[in-house]
């Protein structure tokens, strides 16, 4: 019989631990959190100390119970979840859970004895360290994590109803989310007001006795740092050159080290996972906690790979050092290995208790462990792996040369001009890993440069003269990973939230990505404008900064979370009473324009929809005429609405077309509707009519037609709405769930395509890869699937378990 009960999170971390402690323990997971705050209500108690009213989260009783049951058996529980303030609420809910209920008479029942575990690693050793020292839950950590639970709700509960109000229901504020929208609509702002300057660079294309040629550029007039406006000052300066004499003035040569870099925290590694993995914030995340949770390593069983991924501290064990050094030295030689160990420091807020992201173990390389891992856990487990060895390799050397070279024009004038060039000596840390870029940087330019050998004085020849004109750019749109950059600098939110906070912004429509860039919507600028008009304080980004800063207090001990809450209560109860009163309605707005109706030559106002602003008659209802605008609402009082674009025309009736807006966004429509009902994409041809076919409708009889949908061409009943049938597309394979129904070619909301069976409901069979209609020769699954993979084209067996694949002949890639 088991003596110990663990309970940890989720069932994945709970086949990995129990491999380790034997079977005296009886590992069950929570599946996260047990208890939260109702949906339906506040559940805060302002009155009496800002008290939380949790509840059972629905569906939970029954795994309670279990739990309940299970500790009856045991003479200890040990709750292991996470290591963080997340996982420390998890285990107070789950005590207070487990602790003993009076019974009928008033006897409390007797019950284990409860601890608290914690490791940052799932691996034996961390493990086996872990239970010789249990504590208990530490309620420090607890408030914090309660304190920011009810500052969200009250953030939340309060100003969302607000925005339903006044703008559009679904709506949602979030403390650390309008912080972060905030900042992504004054980016935007900041480049829609950025007017360019221009500027020109001029370089002289140089030989010397030796080669290679190489060029030098333009960086001081006489004693002044060269400034060339326009290009008529260019062809000045090059007029000016005409035959001068070009000397070496200086030459230096120094050496420059290039030092690794830390470590992944959380935020780094969601940044470089973004930047050179082209992973989604949500993405890295998810894969980190599969890595960490465990891994089938065939004979060895689950088995954690990485560190625990949610940290801010680059500390390392002793043990991983030492490991990581022995690696180094036996791989690379002792030239790549330091005298001592690199260490780093950890912002002053983290939590050293902690360890940086590391691999559990660095002899499970990359390459080992590909057999084991899905294609995106390799790429970020070999990125992981690489960062851990690079941080503890020695510097990268470099040779910095940089020469100087005067002439002087035929009016007098003394030009210098500038080359500096690197040849990298030592690749050191390199040899492994170099850190991704948002954007490149001189340090990039100066090794592609390359220098020949000069000495001052010597007269060199001019090939050229290259003057080429520049104009100055905005600042860049935030990428995931420049935005969480950002983030953290600032110390808004904490990095293990920047996930949701990027996914909710975007669900909420507030931003859309174009080029994996983040630019706001109308929708986003108005709501933020709206909640900066009466919460400026409450969403300013140094405010929401303190914020974390007194939560990380309360972690500490150093503050009580019950006077954190009456401070921002006060002043957040403040600025809700002015917005209750004085927020602008744009609901209900009708602002008045100088343009007429098209119908009826009625006025026009702007107006506020569904799908955003628009232009409407006043002659409602007995006119319906609207049109779209093309700016946002918050741009209007600046924009011309005389200059709505040229006129389009209808190819089908010739009627003018207007702008609308839908679900897809914006689009031109016939003025003649409903008797006309063409449409147009804003840039791209107007919608195809629909081809009648020969084929008739299983369904009602009536003619099937060819439909261009926006996923693409599509065959339908030409009797639709009535009739709804869509002719299914098949692949010639019999579905091998049920053995009756064909395999078609289907379409999730998304557009995503997959595969299904004809027989749905009857039959659930699904695949995401095309279905092949092959018997798999190692463990005999009746199919096989396509994958399509940079490595290259493969047939690939559907069963997890199983890891057969081999390449798609050519013939077939064709078909």
């Amino acid at each position: 019989m088991a003596k110990a009960l663990v309970i940890v999170e989720s069932p994945a971390k709970a086949k990995t631990i129990g491999k380790y402690l034997g079977k005296q323990y009886v590992v069950k997971a929570s599946i996260g959190h047990i208890k939260d705050l109702p949906k339906r209500d506040l559940a805060v108690d302002v009155d009496h100390g800002f008290r939380p009213k949790y509840e059972v989260i629905e569906g939970k009783k029954k795994l309670i119970q279990e739990l309940r049951d299970a500790a009856k058996k045991v003479d200890d529980v040990y709750l292991a979840a996470d290591p963080d303030r997340e996982g420390e609420a998890i285990c107070w809910h789950l005590q207070e859970e487990l602790k003993p209920k009076p019974g009928k008479e008033g006897k409390t029942a007797v019950t284990p004895r409860i601890f608290r575990v914690m490791f940052n690693e799932i691996t034996k050793n961390s493990i086996q360290k872990a239970f010789e020292k249990p504590t208990s839950v530490n309620v420090n950590l607890v408030d914090a994590q309660q304190a920011r639970r009810v500052l969200d709700r009250l953030v939340g509960y309060k100003i969302s109803p607000l925005l339903w109000d006044k703008v559009r229901r679904g709506l949602s504020a979030g403390r650390v989310q309008t912080v972060a929208v905030r900042l992504i609509v004054e980016r935007e702002r900041e480049i829609r007001a950025f007017q360019s300057q221009e500027y020109w660079t001029l370089d002289a294309n140089l030989s010397a006795k030796k080669p290679p040629a190489f060029d030098a550029r333009l960086i001081r007039l006489g004693e002044n740092a060269a400034e060339i406006p326009n290009e008529a000052n260019a062809t000045g300066i090059v007029a000016d050159l005409d035959g001068a004499k070009f000397t070496v003035k200086s030459v230096g040569t120094k050496e420059k080290r290039r030092n690794p870099v830390a470590p992944f925290i959380t935020s780094t590694l969601q940044q470089e996972s973004s930047r050179k993995l082209r992973f989604s914030v949500k993405r890295t995340m998810m894969l980190a906690q599969q890595l960490y949770e465990g891994v089938e390593l065939g004979s060895e069983g689950s088995v954690g790979l990485i560190s625990y991924m949610r940290t801010d501290s680059t500390r390392v064990s002793d043990e991983a050092i030492q490991e990581v050094r022995e690696y180094i030295r036996s791989r690379h030689g002792e030239a790549y290995l330091p005298a001592t160990p690199n260490s780093y420091k950890s912002k002053k807020e983290a939590q050293d208790a902690h360890e940086a992201i590391r691999p559990t173990s660095v002899l499970r390389t990359p390459d080992e462990m590909a057999k084991h891992l899905a294609e995106d856990q390799l790429k970020l487990y070999r990125l992981i792996w690489m960062r851990f060895v690079a941080s503890q390799t020695n510097p990268a050397v470099f040779d910095q040369t940089t020469i100087d070279v005067a002439t002087q024009g035929k009016s007098g004038a003394a030009y210098t001009f500038r080359a500096t060039g690197s040849v990298m000596k030592f690749d050191g840390f390199l040899a492994i890993y170099e850190e991704g870029k948002d954007q490149k940087d001189d340090e990039d330019d100066e090794l592609k440069h390359k220098l020949p050998a000069v000495a001052e004085g010597e007269e060199l020849k001019l090939r050229a003269l290259k003057p080429e004109q520049h104009f100055t750019e905005p600042p860049p749109r935030y990428t995931e990973a420049t935005l969480v950059k950002k983030l953290e600098s600032d110390g808004v939110g904490r990095p293990s939230t920047y996930a949701s906070i990027l996914s909710t912004i975007q669900e909420r429509e507030y931003v859309t990505r174009e080029g994996g860039k983040f630019k706001p919507t109308e929708l986003g600028m108005v709501v933020t404008d709206l909640l900066l008009e009466s919460f400026n304080d409450i969403f300013d980004v140094r405010y929401t900064a303190r914020m974390e800063q007194d939560l990380d207090e309360i972690e500490d001990g150093k503050l009580d979370w019950r006077e954190a809450m009456g401070d921002f209560y006060e002043r957040f109860t403040r600025d809700l009473e002015n917005a209750e009163k004085h927020m602008t309605d744009i609901k209900r707005m009708e602002k008045p324009t100088d343009l007429t109706c098209d119908k009826c030559g009625k006025p026009l106002v702007i107006k506020w929809g569904k799908h955003g602003s628009f232009l409407a008659c006043t002659g409602y209802p007995e006119c319906t005429y609207t049109r779209e605008l093309t700016v946002d609402l918050p741009d209007i009082d600046k924009a011309d609405l005389s200059e709505q674009g040229d006129e389009e025309y209808c190819e089908n009736c010739g009627r003018p077309m207007v702008l609308k807006k839908g679900r897809f966004g914006t689009f031109y429509a016939c003025t003649g509707y409903p008797e006309c009902k063409t449409t147009k994409q804003i840039g791209g041809p107007q919608k195809k009519a629909d081809v009648p076919l020969d084929e008739k409708c299983p369904q009602c009889g009536n003619n099937l037609v060819q439909k261009h949908g926006r996923f693409g061409e599509f065959t339908a009943c030409s009797n639709y709405p009535t009739c709804k049938y869509v002719k299914q597309k098949t692949i010639g394979v019999k579905c091998p769930e049920c053995s009756e129904g064909e395999v078609v070619e289907r379409r999730s909301k998304r557009g995503k395509t997959f595969f299904g069976c004809n027989r749905y409901p009857d039959c659930s069979f699904v695949a995401w890869a095309r279905p092949i209609a092959e018997k798999c020769p190692d463990c005999g699954s009746p199919y096989m699937v396509e994958k399509f993979l940079k490595s290259g084209n493969f047939l690939q067996c559907p069963n997890s378990e199983c890891k057969y694949k081999r390449e798609m002949p050519k013939e077939a890639i064709a078909s």
